[in-house]
């Protein structure tokens, strides 16, 4: 019966950056973590939904004793682009007074609402704030915002796969590809 069905790999024009390299890029991005805050506590804070399949693998590669939370922020509703309009829909569980705060993102393509986030989580005390996200699009940027670890730069591309997503599909995929222009249009 599975014959039957599509395979969701079918949607996708290319792939930009397949499996074994951000396999590659999560561990390089790791170990230098967890070189700069050895001996210190960490908290992970994922942006959802897109940062938890690539929160979840670099948290396995990370050997410090870490925490997690998680935050839902939205500035694109069902569209393609960014509306402008930030809004929180799950806010974190615990304070981050205090503590090493390290925001991870999927994609920082305007940079409007990695920017909010920041600047959100600063006013609350943490002793440390940095930003890991493992993909950025340079071209887009509309807001300045300082990226501390990144794992690639890409073009302007609508990319779905390894936890983004087009209307919440796609989030399944291995690897990092570029969708199909008439499957959004």
């Amino acid at each position: 019966m599975s014959e039957l069905l599509p395979d969701i790999r079918d949607d996708i024009l290319e792939v930009l950056i397949d499996e074994e390299t951000l396999q590659n890029k999560v561990a390089e991005l790791a170990a230098q973590i967890t070189r700069d805050y050895a001996g210190q506590d960490l908290l992970l804070v994922g942006a959802l939904k897109g940062a938890a399949v690539f929160m979840v693998d670099l948290s396995l590669q990370i050997p410090l004793p870490l925490s997690m939370d998680f935050m839902a922020i939205s500035s694109y509703g069902a569209s393609t682009k960014s509306s402008g309009v930030v809004r929180i829909l799950k806010d974190l569980d615990a304070s981050i007074e205090e503590r090493n705060v390290l925001i991870v993102e999927d994609i920082v393509d305007s940079g409007l609402t990695l920017s909010y986030l920041a600047e959100h989580l600063r006013a609350r005390g943490p002793a440390s704030l940095k930003i890991c996200a493992l993909l950025n699009k340079p071209s887009r940027r509309s807001s300045n915002v300082q990226v501390d670890y990144l794992g690639f730069d890409i073009p302007d591309k609508f990319v779905v796969g390894y936890g983004l997503d087009f209307a919440e599909k796609y989030r399944n995929l291995p690897f990092i590809g570029v969708l199909k222009p008439e499957l959004y249009r």
